[in-house]
């Protein structure tokens, strides 16, 4: 992984954002990281597979045993 210090992100913005397209970019300020640059699509990725999880996860822990409808259920979820 790539890291970048703090000045260099002031002075070379639109060349370390470009290089966090592809892959995560750390960020440090005195030999210690402070934050991950990350592009677009990664980050919405990342975003989108939490969610799934989320919603799988209250699925499992469902008993629909109970009377619970699933459709109810997924509609509450928004899936």
């Amino acid at each position: 992984m790539e890291t970048v210090t703090i000045s260099q992100l002031k002075s070379q913005p639109s060349k370390i954002i470009g290089s966090a397209l592809d892959y995560p970019v750390a960020v440090a300020k005195r030999t210690q990281i402070k934050a991950y640059l990350i592009g677009k699509e990664l980050y919405e990725k990342i975003v989108s597979l939490l969610e799934d999880y989320i919603d799988k996860t209250i699925v499992k822990k469902t008993d629909f045993r109970k009377g619970r409808d699933f459709e109810k259920v997924a509609k509450q979820l928004g899936i």
